[in-house]
């Protein structure tokens, strides 16, 4: 069996051979490097995978000593990555075929956010499985503020900071394609703020957006670093879309609703009890 996958924009693509030990990294380092509640990884071997285009804007990030991550330099999508014993570490989120994969795990369990919920009952380690080798997360201090109502956020270098002030509109889990292909995760929680209740406070100018051609809005927006994903200023429409998992303290809203339903990951099981809508909330 090839399995294949490519990033949002499509600038890079690669095909591998069987994958295996699908499992759900709740690691800070993943939560900022993808976006997302969570990272879902297979192991690839590595004489079995190869580059089909775009090799060359491929963008490597060392997160913690020895260990490389991947991403597009255009869009930003977290793309495969050596592992320290050379296996390939592929993004399941991004692959364009069904892995065909059950989870075995669910890793540095412990450092899941409050709001993030394991509801399933696959095996879960505190940190790492004996025998898994990995990063170390770490914990990001809050930075010093005036205000206990305001919330801060950053990339995964730091090069990127940000805070919010003010209620939130909403969050939402959304598991639309487009999602899982810019977060390279299973899904991703959004949250939505007025446009003045979102502030970069350092780094704005290490920042690049992608829009996909034809969709009407989606965008993607990431430091040019590391990768990891940053909020989303949307000036037409007054808001500012900030991925809930790049959060370094308590969120001003969680998820309240999954949208794009009928587009989920084949290899993902929704169990929670919050609305479940197949394609846009209603307005």
């Amino acid at each position: 069996m090839t399995y294949r996958g490519s990033c949002l924009c499509g600038d890079v693509a690669w095909e591998s051979g069987a994958l295996s030990v699908l499992h759900h990294c709740h690691c800070s380092i993943c939560r900022k490097a993808h976006g997302a509640p969570f990272a879902s990884f297979a192991y690839a071997d590595a004489e079995e995978f190869r580059w089909l285009s775009g090799e060359s804007g491929v963008v490597a990030y060392e997160s913690s000593p020895g260990f490389m991550r991947n991403f597009c330099g255009r869009c930003g999508s977290a793309l495969p990555a050596h592992d320290p014993d050379g296996k390939r570490v592929v993004p399941v989120g991004c692959l364009d075929d069904d892995p065909h994969l059950e989870a075995m795990a669910h890793v540095f369990a412990a450092s899941r956010p409050d709001w993030s919920e394991i509801r399933d009952a696959v095996p879960r380690f505190d940190a790492l499985p004996p025998g898994m080798d990995g990063p170390t997360p770490f914990e990001r201090e809050r930075p010093a503020s005036a205000d206990e109502d305001t919330s801060h956020g950053s990339c995964l270098c730091a090069a990127v900071t940000w805070e919010m002030t003010g209620p939130a509109i909403i969050a939402r889990n959304c598991h639309c394609g487009r999602c899982r292909k810019a977060r390279s995760a299973a899904f991703t929680a959004n949250l939505v703020m007025p446009l003045d209740g979102v502030r970069f406070t350092c780094g704005a100018d290490a920042t690049r957006t992608y829009k996909v051609p034809d969709a009407r809005f989606f965008c993607q927006t990431f430091c040019t670093l590391c990768g990891g994903a940053v909020p989303r200023v949307d000036p037409d429409r007054g808001i500012a879309i900030v991925p809930l998992a790049t959060l370094d303290d308590t969120p001003p809203a969680v998820p309240s609703e999954h949208i794009f339903v009928d587009s989920k990951a084949e290899w993902f099981e929704i169990l929670d009890d919050l609305p479940q809508y197949p394609g846009p909330p209603p307005k």
